[in-house]
């Protein structure tokens, strides 16, 4: 005797909703969550939160340079990995504007949420047919932590683009999956469909090995699925123009690398810690215990706080039910569908698992890194890609608790199997309510996290007022040319457009990391550049001791915030 979740019955598939259908109660609250979780974001966005930094300063500059015409980066500058797409998007915004600014950088980024939200949405109803828990995964996409905020909105390279395009590729893969010639489906019939289709995929595909391989878990899985369901389909036009298109999205980085006979990857292996050290136990307690909770929205700014692990606690439970239903689901056989608006079954389940496997995959590798031992917090941003699975992670605890698990079936055999059937009347008892207290509390500790990340908004607005103040004064002291942090740089020069121009050092007043070297070049001709420090750094404690051991050799300029030094 087996125990499942209940699936769609056999020989049936997920229906897809009628085209022209009145979208009804559960429509317009879809569109409305839709709504809310564009408009809480543009709402952030208008209050300069999240805090900008220099690395999406660097993005800024970057697509001001193409805007200009003055250059078309490959990777974002200063390193050999992690494609410049989001400069690419933004340059037209700046073109458009006539200047750069920060809200310009990121409205891209905010487009790329949106359709993330859409596509998440559509992918929920192709795999379940449930319009009532596509809008629970669209509620739950709408809220957003401080950490998912950043990863969303910020244009620091990869992550806006990434959850749109990895759940593009796996809505793809269900209609391309499900729409195999000779199964009677719509693109079945139109060739010219699903040729489109398969080059979409590849070129997404491709286009993602450049920007950031941390989506490629999930194309590998949604690759899987079309291997399996239309493997004799690739050997002919379709394989060749999806090779074709994957080639062509990831030819900034192939051309790059012939070029220039560099490997990115050894470049992606340094930045996740392949070369530093952490202890098993710092990386076991970075990936499974802090890693869930704060790269999928469930934790306060910068921390997770005791009551709000439960949901590292809860994941792998809900990988493993969610993975046993697809793969169960996937085992039965069905004629498939003979309606051109059903979705297989097997087709659904098997995507659903590979949303589980590439899950998996991802918090496997993020778990085995050094960075999760390192710098947990920080590096939590690894593990954004988690929220694609969502739909297929949910789906299980839905539907129990909408239907309650459903009768045992024959056929299972096993001391497993006679211990769970002997309790039957206990499971049925209290799966239902266990179901809905898990869905419950997944709800609320997200939207909880949001009321905490909206919390921060005064602070980070009157900190990105002070900015806007040191630059004003800085250009009122006819300042063209400073020294700064690594932190504060290149966030001067975007702001003013390139009329300052800056030089990193460190906090022992030496050269540091410039990203753009053009910069150090120009601010190293300049006969007496000024320095800049935020008040009671590092950096500023060592001019203050520099000036105390020549005095008169500085002048102070002080505002909220920063301390401005002037050579004499």
């Amino acid at each position: 005797m087996t125990v499942g979740v209940r699936e769609q019955p056999r020989g049936e598939g997920t229906p897809r909703p009628r085209p022209g259908a009145r979208p009804g109660l559960v429509g317009w609250l879809t569109g409305l969550a839709v709504l809310a979780g564009v408009g809480y974001r543009l709402w952030l966005l208008a209050h300069a939160t999240p805090a900008t930094n220099s690395d999406e300063a660097t993005m800024g500059l970057a697509a001001l340079h193409i805007a200009q015409g003055e250059g078309f980066p490959v990777w974002f500058y200063g390193q050999q990995y992690m494609g410049t797409l989001e400069a690419y998007l933004a340059a037209p915004v700046f073109a458009l504007a006539g200047a750069p600014s920060l809200l310009g950088l990121r409205l891209p980024t905010l487009a790329l949420y949106a359709l993330f939200l859409l596509l998440a949405w559509r992918l929920t109803l192709r795999l379940t047919g449930d319009r009532w828990f596509g809008l629970l995964v669209v509620a739950l996409l709408a809220l957003g932590s401080d950490r998912i905020i950043k990863n969303q909105l910020i244009a620091g390279g990869g992550y806006p683009e990434m959850n749109a395009a990895g759940a593009a590729l796996a809505l793809l893969a269900v209609q391309l999956a499900s729409g195999r010639p000779g199964r009677g489906s719509t693109d079945a019939r139109r060739p010219g469909r699903r040729l489109a289709g398969w080059a979409t995929w590849g070129f997404l595909a491709g286009l993602m090995l450049w920007v950031d391989p941390l989506v490629l878990p999930y194309v590998a899985a949604t690759g899987v699925v079309l291997v399996g369901f239309c493997r004799r389909e690739l050997w002919g036009a379709a394989g060749a123009l999806l090779g074709a298109a994957a080639v062509l999205g990831a030819a900034p980085l192939l051309l790059h690398s012939l070029l220039n006979g560099r490997n990115p990857l050894d470049a992606v292996l340094t930045a996740s810690g392949a070369n530093a050290t952490a202890g098993w136990a710092d990386r076991l307690t970075g990936g499974l215990l802090l890693g869930p909770g704060l790269g999928m929205g469930f934790c306060s700014p910068g921390q997770c706080a005791t009551w709000q692990l439960w949901w590292a606690l809860a994941l792998p439970l809900l990988l493993a039910v969610a993975g046993v239903t697809a793969w169960q689901a996937l085992r039965t056989r069905d004629p498939g569908p003979a309606d051109p608006g059903v979705v297989s079954p097997r087709v659904a389940a098997a995507v659903r698992l590979a949303l589980v496997l590439a899950a998996v995959a991802t918090l496997g590798a993020y778990t085995l890194s050094s960075a999760a031992g390192l710098t947990p917090v920080e590096s939590s941003r690894y593990l954004s890609c988690l929220l694609i699975s969502l739909p297929a992670l949910l789906w299980p605890v839905w539907t129990v608790a909408r239907h309650g698990v459903p009768p045992f079936v024959s056929g299972g055999r096993g001391v497993a199997s006679t211990f769970v059937s002997g309790r039957r009347g206990v499971v049925s008892t209290l799966a239902r309510p266990v179901a809905v207290v898990v869905l419950a509390a997944t709800l609320g500790t997200a939207a909880h996290a949001t009321w905490r990340a909206a919390q921060t908004v005064p602070a980070t607005r009157a900190a990105e007022a002070r900015h806007a103040e040191l630059v004003d004064t800085l250009r009122h002291l006819g300042i063209r040319q400073v020294h700064a942090g690594y932190w504060t740089c290149n966030r001067l020069t975007f702001a003013s457009a390139e009329e300052l121009v800056c030089a990193v050092v460190d906090d022992t007043l030496r050269p540091g990391f410039d990203r753009y070297p053009a910069y150090r070049r120009e601010v190293e001709r300049a006969t007496a550049p000024a320095w800049v420090a935020p008040t009671g750094s590092p950096l500023a404690h060592a001019l203050d001791e520099r000036q105390r051991a020549a005095p008169g050799s500085l002048d102070l300029v002080t505002i909220e915030g920063w301390r401005i030094y002037l050579p004499r």
